[in-house]
């Protein structure tokens, strides 16, 4: 028979209908004390506020809400010093507060939950944290953002291949491939911007499901947390967990962002490529070969996406049978969002190092820049410029490049006879448009991967950055 435990305390009193003690193994199983207890400043600081709205509109006196203010104020402190007893009994972070509440000020300490239900306050503690967590968010993709730039700043004008398929394209400026990933995170950015816009509706004074005749002032409530509105429904206030769902979305992308940006870059650092040099401070040695040298942050950063979009497809999961309103199973939502928020500012932490710290190696990639007819593109464009059709100068570029490649020698290196003999359009000028460092300086777009757009765009984002 499993052992029996009495709920005890104040818990107890909100369990009137229930005429049976909880045994061990439930009470555990509905406690969810393990990951609520660090949304205890918002439950404060929700609390306070409703508080103080209670006693604006009479419910409470003056003197009360001051009681329950100080007390309030007094329990946060224990719980920031981590002097506070929360036996699993209490089941949830907002009871624990409540008790402590009571235990100190005494019965009009019980006042505090008038006009409220544990349905509107979590939602609004969640809610809460969901507002800093954005925000926090935000911040770490901007350092990263930073970094990047900086990056870009130092060795941007380095001539390097750009690849598509994985295999050697055109010739690009290094800063180029750096921004890439400064435009790629700029739109998490503004994902979170706006989630946060959804996340910013206060839904206290919903109660359970249908309100209170109480006359609560929701708009003074909102005021006091700082939100620009309160929802309109209070079945939907209670029940929508779309703003973490959304958070979780906006997790699971910038870690897809991340994923890509830490696999380029451990391709990059590898011998075979040679392009970037990482810091030993992000690297890690092997147990049992001493020459090496692992990209072990970077490849966990890569990992941590699968925490993201792994939480997103659970959280996902929770929601999709729920009936209105509140349900129970809401209570495993958290578990879901801090996971995935947790793991995505841990890996914008540590990239912001790694991007900081990293170096092109200039003389490996120079050494290497000649393979793989990075200027094929730029011949064609070049015989297009003398009026040959595209189609028709892609196939002859096509084959010199296979000629070049059986001779063993690179496009430039072609005598001007055998480009000519390809097409009687090539002229002496045709030297200016081969060779990684010509076709660069060449690109005219906006947008385009040469040194005169790359001095643009820095210039633009550190502008923006500040901002």
């Amino acid at each position: 028979m499993a052992q029996k435990t009495s709920p005890g305390g104040s818990s107890k009193s909100w369990q009137g209908r229930l005429a049976a003690d909880t045994d061990a193994a439930t009470a555990a199983f509905v406690a969810s004390l393990d990951v609520d207890r660090r949304l205890w400043r918002y439950d404060i600081v929700g609390s306070v506020a409703h508080a103080q709205m209670l006693s604006e509109v009479g419910v409470l006196t003056t003197g009360e809400f001051a009681e329950i203010r100080a007390g309030l104020l007094s329990v946060a402190d224990d719980l920031e010093a981590g002097k506070l007893d929360m036996p699993l009994e209490l089941e949830d972070i907002h009871m624990v507060v409540e008790k402590a509440l009571i235990d100190r000020i005494g019965p009009v300490g019980g006042k505090l939950h008038t006009g409220r239900s544990r349905n509107d306050q979590v939602a609004l503690d969640l809610r809460l944290w969901a507002r800093d967590a954005a925000d926090a968010l935000r911040t770490g993709i901007v350092a990263l953002q930073k970094a990047l730039v900086g990056l870009a700043e130092r060795s941007g004008q380095i001539v390097m291949p750009a690849y598509t398929h994985l295999q050697r394209a055109q010739p690009i400026v290094a800063g180029h491939a750096v921004l890439a990933y400064v435009e790629m995170l700029q739109r998490d950015a503004e994902r979170l911007a706006d989630a946060r816009t959804r996340i910013d509706v206060c839904p206290l004074g919903s109660g359970a499901v249908a309100g209170t005749s109480l006359p609560l002032d929701r708009a003074r409530t909102a005021e006091l947390l700082g939100f620009p509105r309160f929802s309109r429904n209070s079945i939907d206030a209670t029940s929508d967990r779309d703003f973490l769902a959304e958070l979780c979305f906006c997790c699971a992308l910038l870690g897809v962002h991340l994923s890509r940006w830490a696999e380029d870059w451990i391709l990059y650092s590898t011998t075979e490529f040679a392009l970037l040099e990482l810091s030993d401070a992000y690297c890690t040695s092997s147990s049992m070969m001493p020459q090496k040298k692992n990209a072990d942050t970077l490849e966990l950063i890569r990992g941590k996406s699968a925490a993201g979009v792994a939480h997103l497809t659970g959280l996902l999961t929770l929601l999709k049978g729920l009936p209105l309103a509140y349900n129970r199973d809401l209570q495993d939502d958290k578990r879901f969002a801090f996971a995935a928020v947790d793991a995505m500012q841990a890996s914008l932490a540590v990239a912001a190092g790694v991007a900081g710290t990293t170096k092109f190696r200039a003389e490996s990639i120079a050494a290497s820049l000649d393979k793989g007819f990075l200027d094929a593109t730029s011949l064609a464009e070049y015989l297009t410029l003398k009026g040959v059709p595209f189609r028709q100068a892609h196939h002859v570029v096509g084959s010199l490049v296979a000629q070049a490649e059986r001779e063993g020698r690179s496009l430039a290196e072609l005598p001007l006879e055998t480009l000519q003999a390809a097409c009687d359009r090539v002229g002496p000028d045709v030297r200016e448009h081969l060779g990684a460092a010509h076709v660069v300086r060449r690109y005219a777009p906006d947008g385009a991967g040469g040194a005169d757009q790359l001095r643009k765009q820095l210039d633009f984002w550190k502008k923006a950055l500040e901002s």
